[in-house]
């Protein structure tokens, strides 16, 4: 079974300094069919505008990821960390029993895009921790890229994935036009493809940026580029 949801059918927040489009419920954007997927709990494509951003706010008991699409993302937290995000770093915080955090575009002159990705985790109350990391552009040219895994399975995976407290898999790669590239998942998995950037087809489905199906009894997946694409898969545990 594949489900298509298509980006124009997102919800939306709207202000003068942000616009963000979301994939599941999240905010005041409710809705009861779009929940999430499986422990894939938000998918959040923002953009904010220069010099703006969240101020210090709480989070606990989530698996929090940032992926930058475009410009720089300033981060401050209350464990004391200070980064700055850019496109090809992943950033994971663990939320756990408590974390409090600020977003803040970096520049002052150019806008910040990004996707900010939640995943329920396994057990509530973890240790509070974030760790960022860079993972190099030619790893994911017309191949999949493994961003973060399990942390109870991290040996095996090329290019030293970030460890996430679910049984997730994150893959990334960014197709050429006319690239075709596929995956296959495990019995009893179930998938989650989001297009970043780009567009690409699946089967007779033809996705654009911001697009995404959701899999579920699907052994395999494959995908062919029309344009130069960034494209983000989960595998999960269903």
């Amino acid at each position: 079974m594949i489900l298509h949801r298509p980006a124009d059918t997102r919800g939306t927040t709207s202000l003068d300094w942000l616009y963000s489009r979301h994939t599941f419920s999240f905010g005041a954007y409710q809705d009861a069919q779009a929940m999430g997927f499986g422990p894939l709990r938000v998918i959040n494509d923002d953009i904010v505008q220069p010099g703006q951003g969240f101020g210090e706010h709480p989070h606990r008991d989530m698996e929090i990821m940032t992926w930058v699409l475009e410009g720089g993302l300033k981060h401050g937290d209350s464990l004391g960390n200070l980064q700055e995000l850019r496109p090809g770093e992943l950033q994971m915080m663990t939320a756990g029993r408590g974390i409090r955090h600020s977003e803040f575009n970096a520049s002052d002159s150019e806008q910040v895009h990004f996707l900010q990705i939640w995943i329920v985790p396994r057990e509530s109350g973890a240790e509070p921790r974030y760790a960022q990391r860079s993972f190099a552009a030619e790893d994911r040219a017309n191949r999949w890229q493994w961003l973060a895994v399990d942390d109870r399975e991290t040996e095996g995976f090329k290019g030293d994935p970030m460890p996430v407290a679910q049984a997730v898999r994150v893959l990334v790669t960014d197709l050429e036009p006319g690239s075709t590239l596929d995956y296959d998942f495990e019995e009893g998995r179930i998938g989650w493809l989001h297009v970043a950037r780009g567009g690409l087809t699946v089967a007779d489905l033809s996705l654009k940026s911001g697009d995404a199906i959701g899999l579920r009894d699907e052994s395999s997946l494959v995908i062919t580029a029309t344009e130069p694409t960034q494209a983000l898969l989960f595998d999960l545990a269903d």
